[in-house]
């Protein structure tokens, strides 16, 4: 084959970690320790003179959790050795700790990169590059995380199976700018199989990213499609006028599968190859921080690009959204500790270890077993799907636990026979908030002498150090009276509130009844600051009109009169659309061929119908008005919709009944607001805001977006945000099946689409959890501020996900 040149093929050997998709986890976290041990046996045996042929060996740690474990569970000798190997450049160590999704929140993220740092700071080794494998993209805020932990070199093995890569093309590199103005040297490879599929490896393999006319189950046969693959493979890049190099590295794994062995038989093919064509391609092992010196010393003027790699792998959390609801409770409590008190959780680094590692370990790209799908019935499945919630429930157990010890040491006390009804309440946020707080009166419980079934329209709440009385509402709850009040507290204040009887009985507000006691002639309620029907309802702040088709078809801001509608919704607000696609002509096959949209063009799309709506609260503080839907998919879809009198906060919370399907399916919820005026769109991610599709690197995903607390129009007056308690995955655009629009396709018009939250999918072929079925209660909390400032609004969606805490003193 004529070449214009010689080229130079580098090949870095690792093995893909996928924590639970081979394997059960702590299995996979022993044959990783012993993966290390491998490639130390197999250079030592180099060393020796026993493996003269696998000379050129090197070996790369994908990751820092390979290396933590191999240094928690090996001899004192081994360890010795390993370090030996790494300072010599034989062994490397990638500096990313686990290939993670966006649910790893900033001080995690920027936590567990540090002790890579540190490790790679105590052998005294220039260590300064991560890899990745298999996920698509990141956080744009993780481009700084990797900055200030020194990491200079990323390298990403790009999968493009439902996914891309950026700037539309692979083998190329680029400086990928952080919001801080730190810069990352980014190389974007192939996939991370690639140099299997090459035939580099003898016996092992693969072909599901290459075909050709070659058996490459004969030996014989095996070299030969090498030839016929890496001529063919170089070729292609040799031709390619934009590519400036003599050289291209590839990822390769010692046998064909995720989380696979260290193989020295590599180097019996490469030398085979260099005998037979090394005048033309030469191939050679090595580490990837000798890549990233080669690439510096080589380059060219590289691009510089600024903004979010937004994944295509993140949706993986929509597959198990009950327990993803737990992990954002467990993260919520992780740092409200830390808020309340940084100095003593900061010394418990037994505490800190273990929370950040279960957070972590969840927040690891692989959601499942291989066959989750085709063999869902499967005891290995399942028991992997425990294991991998388990993660989840174990950060919030670590994170419960080390909470209850703060407010313990703030004055909570446990339930005990007639207690004075005291209740401190605690604004976790560093700055003054207003919102609403719940306190909890246990059924067997009496105020003041009164037993609590009385208690609903005859008790009041106090300020205890000002003697004021603060509009509250009570409501049946299990097991109790819930008591909700709305007040004022300053940053990390602190207040203590009493529960007593009223001194005169609370009698109900006159309205127009007849002798059938239906209330539906006009009445003028606005003395109290509310007025709600099953047609509208009013505040100081919105006024909402319903119909019996639509639901909401009217939301005015009373501050400006505004609409907070969109003019462009197709769906009114909070109605359910529920996609499911027929599993033709398998389970694994309808998933396989469905690509970047998620569904198909034969896809089936419902949308919920209207079928009552219902006032089930009114009272000082707030209304509750039910929406109840008939909704394909499910048994029940209700929305339950609070609006406060006294604040412009808005709950919503949907109760799901959802059915057992085994087709690809995906739920959203219709968000269709906006500020009425000029804005823009911003998301809460991992270490950023970031405005979807005007923020991102070229050709990068904008179809939905992976977010730590939530979103927020920001006009020029004022904001409108969504906080996301549970479920954090957005979608903006069409929900139909069309033609995949990537970043700087089309300007910034997605950052005008319409909005909604993907609540849960089983549409992967592999990996995801495929049974949806379930009750479920998904929180959300809309609210209009008066802001033009992104981080104040994205703060208040935070401050709204943690609220206040309230407990017994």
């Amino acid at each position: 084959m004529n070449l214009s040149k010689k080229w130079k093929l580098y090949v870095l050997h690792h093995s893909h970690t996928d924590i639970g998709y081979t394997e059960r986890q702590e299995k996979l976290k022993r044959y990783h320790v012993d993966f290390i041990q491998q490639a130390i046996d197999i250079l030592t045996e180099i060393e020796n003179g026993k493996r003269p042929e696998w000379e050129g060996f090197r070996w790369v740690c994908e990751n820092y959790w390979q290396v933590e474990n191999f240094l928690k569970n090996s001899s004192e000798e081994n360890i010795a050795c390993f370090e030996r190997y790494v300072q010599a450049g034989l062994i490397d160590i990638s500096l990313n700790y686990l290939n993670m999704t966006e649910l790893v929140d900033n001080v995690v993220l920027n936590h567990k990169l540090a002790q890579g740092r540190s490790y790679a700071d105590s052998l005294a080794v220039p260590l300064d590059s991560a890899m990745t494998a298999d996920i698509n993209g990141f956080s744009w805020g993780y481009a700084d995380a990797l900055a200030n932990n020194g990491i200079e070199n990323l390298f990403s093995c790009i999968h493009t199976h439902h996914g891309m890569f950026p700037v539309g093309k692979k083998h190329h590199g680029f400086w990928w700018e952080g919001p801080s103005g730190e810069r990352v040297l980014t190389w974007v490879s192939d996939h991370y199989h690639m140099g299997n599929e090459l035939c580099l490896v003898p016996k092992h393999g693969i072909t599901y990213l290459l075909e050709d006319r070659f058996n490459p189950k004969a030996e014989v046969a095996e070299f030969e499609v090498a030839e016929e693959r890496i001529f063919k493979y170089i070729e292609k890049l040799d031709n390619d006028a934009d590519y400036d190099y003599d050289f291209v590295p590839l990822m390769v794994s010692g046998m064909s599968t995720d989380n696979g062995a260290p193989n020295g038989q590599i180097l019996e093919r490469i030398k085979k190859w260099n005998d037979l064509h090394g005048e033309q391609i030469e191939i050679e092992m090595i580490t990837l921080n000798h890549f990233f010196e080669i690439l510096r010393e080589e380059m060219n003027e590289l691009p510089v690009y600024r903004g979010d790699w937004n994944d295509w792998w993140a949706d993986g959390v929509g597959s198990t959204p009950a327990v993803v609801k737990h992990y954002k409770d467990a993260q919520r409590k992780y740092h409200i500790g830390k808020q309340l008190a940084p100095d003593f959780v900061a010394a418990d680094k037994k505490y800190l270890d273990e929370v950040e590692y279960e957070l972590t370990l969840y927040a690891e790209h692989t959601w499942g077993y291989s066959s989750s799908v085709t063999e869902p019935w499967e005891t290995l499945v399942n028991d992997l799907d425990f294991r991998k919630s388990a993660y989840a429930i174990r950060a919030n157990q670590l994170a419960s636990l080390k909470l209850d010890e703060i407010l313990a040491a703030k004055g909570e006390v446990t339930i005990r026979p007639d207690r004075e009804k005291l209740f401190k309440v605690i604004n976790p946020q560093a700055a003054t908030r207003t919102d609403s707080v719940c306190l909890y009166i246990e059924h067997w419980e009496d105020v003041e002498g009164a037993g609590v079934d009385i208690l609903l329209q005859n008790i009041e709440v106090v300020d205890e150090a000002t003697g004021k009385v603060l509009p509250s509402q009570v409501r049946e709850i299990a097991r109790a009276k819930e008591v909700e009040v709305v007040l004022e507290l300053a940053a990390l204040e602190e207040r203590i509130l009493r529960v007593r009887l009223k001194k005169e009985l609370t009698k109900e507000p006159y309205r127009y009844l007849a002798v059938d006691k239906v209330n539906d002639v006009m009445y003028d309620g606005w003395q109290e600051g509310l007025r709600v029907n099953a047609h509208q309802v009013e505040t100081g702040y919105y006024s909402m009109v319903f119909d019996e088709t639509n639901g909401i078809v009217s939301m005015i801001d009373k501050q400006d009169g505004t609409s907070l509608l969109r003019d462009n919704l197709e769906h009114a607000p909070f109605v359910g659309i529920y996609e499911r696609t027929p599993t033709e002509p398998n389970a694994w096959e309808v998933r396989h061929t469905m690509g970047r949209n998620r569904k198909k063009i034969n896809t089936n799309r419902y949308v919920s119908k209207l079928r009552n709506i219902k006032v089930s609260e009114r009272g000082e503080v707030s209304a509750t008005i039910v929406f109840t839907y008939d909704l394909e998919g499910t048994q029940m879809y209700e929305i339950h919709m609070k609006v406060y009198r006294d604040t412009p906060k808005i709950d919503v919370t949907l109760r799901l009944h959802k059915d057992s399907v085994w087709d690809p399916e995906n739920l959203y919820i219709s968000f269709p607001f906006t500020t009425g005026g000029a804005e823009e769109l911003y998301f809460d991610k991992t270490g950023c805001l970031v405005r979807p599709g005007v923020d991102q690197l070229p050709g990068t995903n904008q179809e939905f977006y992976l977010l730590q607390e939530g979103a927020a129009y920001v006009g020029t007056g004022k904001s409108v945000i969504l906080a996301l308690k549970d479920t954090p995955l957005l979608v903006l655009g069409d929900l139909k099946h069309h033609l995949i629009e990537l970043a700087g396709q089309g300007g910034v018009e997605k950052n005008k689409e319409p909005l909604y939250v993907w609540v849960m999918n089983n549409f992967w072929e592999t990996n995801f959890k495929v049974d949806l079925a379930g009750f479920y209660e998904f929180r959300y909390t809309l609210s209009t501020l008066q802001t033009n400032q992104a981080d104040v609004a994205i703060d208040a969606c935070k401050s709204y996900n943690q609220g206040f805490l309230s407990m017994y003193v």
